[in-house]
């Protein structure tokens, strides 16, 4: 079967992302839901997920860190973090092919800030099973695009993008990211009948 890949971009000037937990879920009822991918980054996440090359050969490539971060209720909990500032991010995990034909999907993540953001974004996007980690970068297709971005006063805004046939298919409103540098959970849901909500 097919593979299929969570994959988180990151990129920023000023920009320290920690991305704690990432879960893909198809939810059937309230009562039963089928978990296709979760990652808590325990001990052993670097073998499941892929460092990208991509902007290496510019010196643009930066870097992730396993770490609790500032200001952590347990110093156990850990997630990824970008480092250092100004530099491009893109890291990514493999996982089974699913179908979510006639059920709710459900992509969740949390993301935290350390710091104030000039300009950067933590997006999580869904890939097709035939990219090559190692080169995966901006340009790369994906299926989903969702998260926070934020770019001086204007961009404060959380991207849910959906490409199909060629073509991106943008949410019809603006919907506002936090900006602080607390933990926030970002989750979208899309309903097989062609509505969604962003939590």
């Amino acid at each position: 079967p097919q593979q299929h890949y969570p994959a988180v971009m990151a990129r920023g000037s000023h920009l320290a992302a920690c991305v704690a937990a990432i879960a893909v879920a198809s939810v059937i009822s309230a009562a039963y839901a089928e978990v296709f991918f979760e990652e808590r980054f325990d001990d052993g996440w670097e073998g499941r997920w892929v460092k990208s090359d991509w902007k290496k050969d510019e010196n643009m490539a930066g870097d992730w860190i396993h770490t609790a971060g500032n200001w952590s209720g347990d110093p156990n909990d850990k997630g990824i973090q970008t480092n250092p500032d100004y530099r491009f991010f893109a890291i990514s995990a493999q996982f089974p092919e699913f179908s979510n034909k006639d059920k709710t999907l459900v992509i969740q993540y949390s993301v935290k800030h350390e710091q104030k953001l000039d300009c950067g974004g933590a997006y999580l996007k869904l890939l097709s099973g035939d990219i090559d980690q190692k080169t995966f970068g901006g340009e790369t297709n994906y299926s989903i695009m969702f998260g926070p971005d934020i770019c001086g006063y204007s961009m404060k805004k959380v991207h849910a993008i959906l490409y199909r046939r060629g073509k991106n298919h943008l949410i019809r409103k603006d919907v506002t990211c936090e900006t602080d540098q607390l933990t926030h959970v970002y989750t979208f849901i899309i309903r097989s009948d062609m509505t969604y909500s962003i939590l």
